[in-house]
Formats: C-alpha cells, sequence, structure tokens
C-alpha cells in the first residue's frame, strides 16, 4: 500500500517521486562579509512524494544544484523504503562519485535528506523532533547579520532589534571588510555594536577567513577589549594548523566547520584541536542524517555543535542533540524562509520551540502565492 500510513505497523510506504524547483530572493540592502558580496540569495527547494503525503526540504546553493538533483539523486530514490532515509543517504553519497561530493553535490543530497525526514515524521504524524527525541525543550539561537556594507545606523537598528524587540540575547556581525584591509573600520564597527547591545548581550563576530593568522591575532585584542566571545572563522578553515594556532593565541572562543560538506571533515578538525565549538550547517553536509553524526563527532570530543544559517532546517535536529550550543539566526535566511513558507518559528525571548504546534514534519508549508514570483527554475 504505498504511500498509506498504516495503523499499529509499519506499511509499505515508498517514495513515489522527487521534485525541485528554484527561488532566489533579493536582499533588503546590499551586504557582503569579509571575502564576498551579493545582492540576491537562492534557494534550492526538494519535494519528496509519499502517496498524499509530501516532504520538503532546501538549501542555500546555487540553481545548478536542481539539475544535479534531478539527473543524479531522484532516480536513486524513488522507490525508496520513505521510513529509511539513512538508507537513502547513503544511496545518494554513492550516486555523485564521479560528480565530486564536496559542494553542490553534498548540498544536494542535503535538500532531499531534509525532505525524506519531513516526509517520514509527515507519515507518522510527528513534528520532526518528537520522531528523533527531544533532548531539549527549548532551541537557543544568536541574531546573525552585521554586514560590513552596512552603515552605522543600519547596523545599530539590526542589532537593537534582536536584542530589544526579540529579546535575543546573542549576536553577531561581520568583520574583516575586503579580506582585512580595513582594520580600523573593523575595530570601529565592533566598538558601535557594543554601544548597541549594552554590557549584558553577548557579542560575536565573523570573519569569514579574511584575516591571515598574525592579523586575527592582532585583532583579537580589540575584540577582546569589547568583550567579544566567539571569533568565527578568524582564518580561512580551509587551514586547519593555522586554525588551530590562532586558536591557542586569542582568548575569545575560535569556531568554523560552516563549509565542512563531509563528515571525514569534521573528524579532521576536531583532531587538529582547530575549535572551541563545531559549526556545521545541515543544508551543506549531507542533511540531517549526517548533521547529527557531526554532532556526535563532537560530543565524543566534549565539545558543542552550533547549527550555521537556515534556522528552520536545523531547528527541529537541534532539539535532538544534547551538546548543542545554539543556531545562527540569519537574517537574509529568516527573511527568505518566513517569505516562502508558513508555519515559520519565532525567537521570542532567544529561542526557538520546535514541534510546540504539533505541527507534523518540519511544521512548515510552502506559500505557492507568495513564492511564485521569486521562482526562477
Amino acid at each position: 500500500m504505498t504511500g498509506r500510513v498504516v495503523a499499529g505497523g509499519a506499511g509499505e510506504h515508498v517514495v513515489d517521486g522527487v521534485d525541485s524547483a528554484v527561488y532566489t530572493v533579493p536582499t533588503d540592502a546590499p551586504e557582503a562579509d569579509a571575502t564576498l558580496g551579493w545582492d540576491s540569495t537562492t534557494l534550492v527547494l526538494t519535494t519528496v512524494r509519499c502517496g498524499r503525503v509530501t516532504g520538503l526540504g532546501y538549501t542555500y546553493a546555487p540553481a545548478a544544484t536542481a539539475l544535479l538533483i534531478d539527473d543524479l539523486l531522484a532516480d536513486v530514490v524513488t522507490g525508496t523504503p520513505a521510513l529509511d532515509v539513512p538508507r537513502a543517504n547513503e544511496a545518494m553519497h554513492r550516486a555523485v562519485r564521479n560528480a565530486g561530493l564536496p559542494g553542490v553535490a553534498a548540498q544536494a543530497i542535503a535538500a532531499v535528506d531534509i525532505a525524506l525526514w519531513d516526509c517520514k515524521a509527515r507519515l507518522l504524524d510527528l513534528p520532526l523532533v518528537h520522531l528523533l527525541g527531544r533532548a531539549r525543550d527549548e532551541v537557543p539561537v544568536y541574531g546573525s547579520g552585521g554586514f560590513t556594507t552596512y552603515d552605522a545606523e543600519r547596523q545599530d537598528r539590526q542589532l537593537r532589534g534582536w536584542t530589544e524587540e526579540a529579546g535575543i540575547p546573542r549576536v553577531k556581525i561581520k568583520i574583516g571588510e575586503s579580506w582585512g584591509r580595513y582594520e580600523e573600520r573593523d575595530r570601529k564597527r565592533v566598538a558601535e555594536a557594543r554601544t548597541s547591545i549594552g554590557d549584558t548581550t553577548a557579542l560575536y563576530v565573523d570573519a569569514n577567513g579574511g584575516y591571515d593568522a598574525k592579523q586575527a591575532i592582532r585583532m583579537a585584542g580589540t575584540l577582546a577589549e569589547h568583550g567579544v566571545t566567539w571569533f568565527e572563522e578568524p582564518v580561512s578553515a580551509d587551514h586547519l594548523a593555522t586554525l588551530a594556532t590562532v586558536r591557542d593565541r586569542v582568548p575569545m572562543e575560535v569556531t568554523a566547520g560552516e563549509y565542512g560538506y563531509t563528515l571525514p571533515y569534521f573528524a579532521r578538525m576536531l583532531a587538529a584541536g582547530a575549535v572551541d565549538c563545531l559549526q556545521a550547517d545541515v543544508t551543506r553536509c549531507g542533511g540531517i542524517t549526517v548533521w547529527l553524526r557531526a554532532a556526535a563527532l563532537a560530543h565524543s570530543q566534549g565539545l558543542e555543535i552550533s547549527g550555521h544559517c537556515a534556522p528552520h532546517a536545523h531547528a527541529h535536529a537541534a532539539g535532538s542533540v544534547p551538546n548543542l550550543r545554539h543556531l545562527e539566526w540569519f537574517h537574509d535566511h529568516v527573511r527568505i524562509e518566513r517569505l516562502l513558507f508558513d508555519g515559520a518559528l519565532a525567537p521570542d525571548g532567544g529561542s526557538l520551540v520546535p514541534g510546540h504546534d504539533g505541527a507534523p514534519g518540519l511544521g512548515l508549508t510552502l506559500n505557492s502565492e507568495r513564492a511564485r514570483p521569486y521562482r526562477v527554475a
């Protein structure tokens, strides 16, 4: 009985099909970090059909990701047992062998994997966090944006929105402007951020790998003066030994991992002693299946994990791991997820409560009317 839940038993649920769509949403202002600028963000949506049930997943990636889903993954997943998500995840990893796993292929797998977990939870009529099993009632978040293109007024308005309106007690801004060429402006913006948020809110910074090692260590003195406790990617996470050296030389926590596309990469990062808190992105690392394994790797080393961006794709999985630090409430992705989906969560008091309303799966549904103007493929 394909696609139908059978009371009292697992039933025979197989995936009937996999579809993709691409949406591009302009930013509300020019944005940049240390090493990249952009004026729009693209979301690649995947839907998995199983009888009358449809699961959705997504990744933030180039539109070409949808072609990879259609050409390499859809046939691999179609016809597989809908409840056996790890089996499908392994099959997808094998299918992209010749395409190259790190990068777009891992993001394509992630979108489908998230959709499969959403579908499974919907088949069982459970919020995904209940299917996975709660480890916590609330999932803390931190406000994230503070782009290098912002002037002082816009940065101040954004920071006060998170702290005063949403009650989020931790925030992050971008530094390292133009590959670290504007240190004085970085220092000024950090000082302005501290003035905006007051003394009791945690202040984080993200250099996106824009500094070299000595520059990062030199900048750490200024960051410490303003109470910065989280120094994200002070140098490129491609160079784990250098990242570990910086970690040993600065007083604040050093974090990285958002560009981890495979589980072995996270293992190497931990073995190098490169981070104080592991970051992983469920929409890049192969989906919820692999993200949970990365969390377990960190837990085995006595470290916490933080979810990078895409808060609604992370929320339920994050609620199921004991060593969660928090999720990134990233300005761009919050805008897009609220725009495209119904069922978005609110970070009241600085935390999300996934599954609070009993909605099955991720609790999200695509709002076709609002999404239609942004669909590009």
